[in-house]
C-alpha cells in the first residue's frame, strides 16, 4: 500500500516528536534564560532599535579550582542548590568525566572576591573549571589529560593568552589555596596554559630587583604582601610556603617577571 506525501510527513513528525521534544524544551529553556539575563540591561524608558553588529562577551581568563569535596556528584549537587550561590562552567571528575554546567558566555559564580592585575570582577571575564579533588589528593592522569584537551579547545576558540590561565589562589590569596601544591602547573605551562620559569636559565636577581613590583606586574594583589608571596610560592615553589622570599624564590620570580 502506498501513502501520500502528506501522510509520510505526518508519520515523520509523529515518529520524531518524542525524540525531539527534550531538545526543543532545552532550547526553549535556554532562550528564556538568555532573555531573562539580558532583559535588565535594556532601558524601558528609551526607544529600542537593535543593531545588527555585535556579539556576546567572551571569556579572556580561565581560573582553575579544586572542588574541596569528595565526589563529582557532591559538587554537582552543591552547584544546583539555591542557597549555595556558587557555580562553575565545567567540572572534571577524577576519571576524566566532564560536566558542563553553564554556557561559556554566561557568568558563573566561581571566583568570588578577588583581584588579578587591575581586574576586580573576575567572574565577568573568566571561565571557571573545577577539578574533583578534596585538596589533599594527587590529580589523576586521566583528569589532567582531559583538562588539557578542554583548555586547548577553550584557548583556540576564545584566543586566551597563555598568561591568563591562572588558579583560584592566584586571584584570592587571602582566602583560597586551590588548586593545591599537587597541581601540575609546569605541565600545563608546557602546553601553553600559564607561565613557568626556566630552571636551566635561572640567575640571581639583581639587588635593584623590586619583588613587590614584580608580583604586582605578574598580577598578584600585593595589598597583603605576605599572602601574595605565599600564593606565588604555592604555585611555583610548592615545598616552602613561608611568607618570605629566599634567594632561589627571587630567582624564580625574576625569571617569570622577565617573560612578561
Amino acid at each position: 500500500m502506498t501513502t501520500s506525501i502528506t501522510e509520510d510527513i505526518a508519520l515523520f513528525k509523529e515518529t520524531l516528536a518524542p525524540v525531539l521534544a527534550p531538545a526543543i524544551d532545552s532550547l526553549t529553556l535556554a532562550k528564556d534564560k538568555l532573555h531573562a539575563a539580558f532583559e535588565p540591561g535594556r532601558r524601558k524608558d528609551l526607544s529600542w532599535v537593535p543593531a545588527i553588529h555585535g556579539d556576546l562577551r567572551k571569556p579572556n581568563y580561565v581560573i582553575i579550582h579544586h572542588t574541596a569535596q569528595e565526589t563529582l556528584a557532591q559538587t554537582i549537587r552543591t552547584f544546583t542548590l539555591p542557597h549555595t550561590k556558587v557555580s562553575a562552567h565545567y567540572i572534571i571528575g577524577k576519571n576524566g568525566e566532564v560536566v558542563q554546567m553553564l554556557n561559556d558566555y554566561e557568568r558563573a559564580w566561581h571566583a568570588g572576591a578577588g583581584k588579578w592585575g587591575s581586574i576586580t570582577d573576575l567572574n565577568s571575564v573568566s571561565l571557571g573549571i573545577e577539578l574533583d579533588n578534596n585538596g589533599f589528593q594527587p590529580f589523576p592522569t586521566a583528569q589532567i589529560d582531559v583538562l588539557l584537551t578542554l583548555l586547548d579547545t577553550i584557548k583556540v576558540k576564545y584566543g586566551i593568552p597563555a598568561a591568563n590561565f591562572i588558579g583560584h589562589a592566584d586571584i584570592a590569596p587571602t582566602r583560597k589555596n586551590d588548586p593545591s601544591t599537587l597541581f601540575p602547573w609546569e605541565q600545563l605551562a608546557s602546553r601553553g596554559f600559564g607561565i613557568w620559569y626556566d630552571l636551566q636559565f635561572l640567575e640571581t636577581a639583581p639587588d635593584s630587583f623590586n619583588t613587590t613590583d614584580a608580583l604586582r606586574i605578574i598580577g598578584y594583589d600585593t595589598r597583603n604582601l605576605k599572602a601574595a608571596i605565599i600564593a606565588f610560592k604555592r604555585k611555583f615553589i610548592r615545598k616552602d610556603l613561608s611568607p618570605e622570599l629566599t634567594v632561589f624564590d627571587k630567582s624564580v620570580l625574576y625569571n617569570i617577571y622577565k617573560k612578561l
